[in-house]
């Protein structure tokens, strides 16, 4: 007589499938960067790797280890990405200096903003007025 398993099927592999070992390794800043923006862009280690000429090892090494790589690499990356070399190292575009609190003259003139256009021109005809008279003095 033959047995019949009771065991559920295994799942036959399709391509969204993890593959590989998982890392134990912690990502380094730079490859979490990395990652984020490879992520962002919807693409592969592999599809990465073929727009910039590596292998997909590479960019998994990248992702995982503190490298140290050259300015023509930082920038075939960042524009296989769509994003800049200061975004890939430094984490952001730019840092902007904060303007600080919104003051209560912003937050009133956005308030106007949303008033219909005739309204806003008689405010906004209050507003030249008082900054004409005080610029004259």
């Amino acid at each position: 007589m033959q047995a019949l398993s009771l065991k559920p099927q295994t799942a036959v592999y399709d391509g969204d499938m993890a593959k590989g070992r998982p890392t134990s390794k912690p990502r380094s800043e730079f490859g979490e960067r990395l990652a984020a923006a490879r992520e962002r862009a919807g693409l592969t280690q592999q599809q990465l790797a073929d727009k910039i000429g590596s292998n997909q090892k590479v960019i998994a090494y990248w992702e995982r280890n503190d490298v140290a790589l050259r300015a023509d690499q930082i920038n075939a990356v960042a524009a296989a990405l769509n994003t800049s070399a200061a975004e890939l190292l430094n984490g952001s575009e730019s840092k902007a200096r904060g303007t600080g609190p919104a003051g209560r003259a912003k937050l009133m003139f956005e308030t106007v903003s949303k008033l219909p256009r005739k309204q806003q021109q008689k405010i906004l005809d209050v507003v030249q007025a008082l900054v004409a008279q005080h610029q004259a003095g």
